[in-house]
């Protein structure tokens, strides 16, 4: 699992620790980043034994966002004529297509930022479904400051996750989000004095999620993400079809007994992903 230009990577007990560690680039997102983003997150969930992923950055700052030496290696600015706005806009399905694959992962994923989160880094953390901050963290939509909307989940994911008016604050100014004001707005879940307790407390917020039953945990998200994106009455319908078929009384019966004895519960691990029928 450590054969990775851009990431350490690291198992314990369900919890896979994932590290940007490029420190002297800031954790700067080059093309290597994204390329190895999505073929990590299969990684991790084809074998169904990943209940839930932290990602954290080695260094000052969780990241500088996207490395602009990636549209320039690709060639992908041009929109002179058709055929080159037709490669800008299957190349920008790609970049989007690293951070979905964090969101679309059957695990919860937890951000722990430190430092700057910048530009593509908003993108990153808007995918994830938990973020810790240290107190010096901040967050910045840096793409209006170049001329240019975010356009790889950013002004997708986070207007369903702070107030809209704020959304519209930042992503038209490109001012801070700081640490201390996105927890009270609800997009950043706590926050610890450094980045060594930054680390040690979402780590903890970790295994206490990798000790619940995985198939409850992965519907729940699936849940959940289905509910943002639909009314009330269609999330119900939805879960009537699902709950029916992730309900398991042996986990159920598993829980409860943990719960009596006071010893942790022995949970199965997600079915395993296989290979596609080709």
């Amino acid at each position: 699992m450590n054969d990775w230009q851009c990431f350490d990577v690291s198992m314990d007990h369900g919890v896979a620790h994932v590290r940007m560690n490029h420190p002297e680039r800031h954790n700067s997102m080059v093309a290597a980043f994204w390329s190895e983003i999505p073929r990590l997150m299969r990684a991790l969930d084809e074998t169904g034994g990943t209940r839930v992923m932290v990602l954290s950055s080695v260094g000052k700052h969780f990241t500088a966002g996207m490395d602009l030496g990636v549209f320039a290696s690709a060639g992908t600015l041009g929109t002179a004529n058709v055929s080159a706005r037709e490669q800008f806009r299957q190349q920008l399905k790609t970049l989007q297509a690293s951070f979905n694959a964090i969101a679309n992962a059957r695990f919860p994923v937890i951000a722990a930022i430190q430092g700057a989160c910048i530009g593509g880094g908003v993108d990153l953390s808007s995918a994830c479904c938990l973020r810790y901050c240290s107190r010096d963290a901040y967050f910045c939509i840096h793409e209006i400051n170049i001329g240019m909307m975010a356009d790889v989940g950013t002004l997708n994911r986070m207007p369903k996750q702070i107030p809209e008016a704020v959304m519209r604050e930042l992503a038209y100014t490109g001012d801070r989000l700081g640490a201390e004001r996105a927890e009270r707005l609800g997009f950043v879940n706590g926050l610890f004095d450094d980045h060594a307790a930054l680390l040690t407390g979402a780590l903890a917020v970790a295994h206490k999620i990798a000790a619940k039953a995985p198939v409850a945990i992965a519907a729940s998200k699936e849940m959940i993400d289905y509910t943002r994106d639909h009314s009330v009455a269609e999330s119900f319908s939805y879960l009537n079809a699902l709950q029916p078929g992730v309900f398991d009384p042996e986990d159920i019966a598993c829980a409860i007994a943990a719960q009596k004895s006071g010893q942790p519960a022995q949970f199965a691990d997600l079915a395993p992903i296989k290979p596609a029928m080709g």
